[in-house]
C-alpha cells in the first residue's frame, strides 16, 4: 500500500501546519515556499504579507483576548539575508 504524503500547507483557522502540526509556516514549509519563490524575494514576502495579515484575523477570531504578533512568523526568516 502506498504511504500517502501529505503537504506542509496551513490548516485553517488554526494556523498549524497540516502534516507535523507545528506552527504554520513550519521548516519545512518555509523550505519549499524558499525554493518556489527562488529569485523573487519580492513577491515571496508580498504572499506572506497576505497570509499574515489573514492568519492574524482568523487567529484573533478564535481568541479575542489576545493579538498575536506574526511578523517574526511570516515575515522576518524570509527577509534577504545582507
Amino acid at each position: 500500500m502506498a504511504h500517502r504524503v501529505i503537504p506542509h500547507v496551513a490548516m485553517r483557522p488554526l494556523w498549524r501546519c497540516r502534516n507535523c502540526g507545528a506552527e504554520w509556516p513550519c521548516q519545512p514549509a518555509r523550505l519549499g515556499l524558499l525554493v518556489e519563490y527562488r529569485g523573487n524575494r519580492t513577491a515571496l514576502l508580498l504572499y506572506l504579507g497576505a497570509l499574515m495579515v489573514e492568519a492574524r484575523d482568523q487567529l484573533a477570531q478564535l481568541n479575542p483576548d489576545r493579538t498575536p504578533d506574526l511578523h517574526d512568523r511570516f515575515l522576518a526568516w524570509a527577509r534577504a539575508r545582507d
